[in-house]
């Protein structure tokens, strides 16, 4: 997770990497290396498919893709119900491009500069081609999509691609909202970020013709963990250290977002200490992520938020029961393992 101040995009990462956690990530991705490797692969053939004029524009993004961790849910996913196939490696790129496509608009909305270290498109090519570009990858998604025998991946594909625009949607609607519920911010973090997570296993399931009930434990799994996931990532952004998290802390406050810890606190506040934390995200600036923390304890947010992480980790862990044993069950295992360590390694 990469940022600087307001204008930086988060790098999306399961978690710090120099934590002593059970299995590291190495270990959990190192059975499925060859699956992200073939991901990489058609990813790379298919930014060649593009305009030639486009092609830059293209490379760019998907040189910049991160851990696979989607493709890397599919590859398990799949894995827990038998046979890996060609099918599983394109149903991963597509899920793929589509996240891209909304990490490119992510970054114009946010106006960001940096993603993992480089510049984000918009800032190499501007907001105009940035936002053609993303609009660019969301329909090369759905061509790929289109390519398979079954109109279902696509009708699947097309629904989850609604399903998280219309949560950023709701959650820049939101935005400096105090009086939004907690039942708001989950519906938003269940459809902008664990909606890929269920697709990601709901197709490998289907690909795999699992029976019905495994098929929907996988796409439980996929919604539990992936929520999980971004509380784990709001609360990095208030609790973690910059050392430990690669990105200056407070991003999320900077842009008027209400995470889980904030809404909490502002729940449990007494009427001086609400109007407090509404000037000091109203009137943003770095410095007063100090006196924000400094309510985020007072209200004793720090416990509920890690309890909630648990919870979800829990359920995505109990869901799995009605998998037969196998290598992938292991690894989703794991990955959850290792997020829950993850979220272990934060104090205050």
């Amino acid at each position: 997770m990469l940022a600087t101040e307001t204008k930086v995009a988060t790098e999306e990462v399961v978690g710090a990497p120099n934590i002593n956690a059970h299995c590291s990530w190495k270990e959990i991705v190192e059975p499925v290396e060859p699956f992200l490797r073939a991901v990489t692969q058609q990813l790379l053939q298919q930014a060649r498919e593009f305009d030639p004029q486009l092609v830059p524009y293209a490379e760019h993004a998907l040189h910049n893709s991160g851990k696979h961790l989607r493709p890397t849910l599919v590859a398990l996913a799949a894995g827990s119900l038998g046979k890996v196939g060609d099918a599983h490696v394109t149903a991963a790129v597509i899920i793929e491009m589509v996240h891209l496509a909304t990490l490119v608009h992510d970054d114009v909305m946010d106006e960001a500069e940096i993603r993992r270290g480089q510049l984000t498109v918009a800032a190499n090519w501007g907001n105009e081609i940035a936002v053609l570009f993303g609009d660019c990858l969301f329909a090369q998604a759905l061509k790929l999509a289109a390519g398979f025998p079954t109109p279902e991946v696509c009708r699947a594909v097309a629904m989850a691609t609604n399903t998280v625009c219309s949560g950023e949607i709701l959650q820049t609607q939101q935005r400096r909202n105090f009086t939004a519920s907690r039942r708001d911010y989950f519906r938003v973090i269940e459809m902008k970020t664990a909606e890929l997570f269920t697709l990601s296993c709901d197709l490998a399931a289907f690909l795999s013709e699992a029976p019905a009930a495994q098929r929907a434990a996988l796409r439980e799994f996929g919604a539990e963990f992936g929520t999980a996931y971004q509380v784990f990532d709001d609360c990095v952004d208030l609790f973690g250290s910059e050392a430990d998290a690669g990105k200056s802390l407070g991003t999320d406050l900077a842009k008027g977002k209400l995470t889980w810890p904030v809404l909490l606190a502002w729940e449990r506040a007494s009427a001086a200490d609400r109007s407090q934390l509404e000037k000091l995200i109203e009137h943003w600036q770095p410095a007063n992520l100090s006196a924000i923390n400094g309510l985020l304890v007072r209200y004793e947010t720090f416990e509920p938020s890690l309890k909630v992480i648990a919870d979800y980790l829990e359920q995505a862990r109990r869901v799995l029961r009605v998998l037969p044993k196998s290598d992938g069950r292991a690894g989703l295992l794991n990955l959850v393992d290792f997020l829950a360590q993850q979220t272990d390694s934060l104090v205050v």
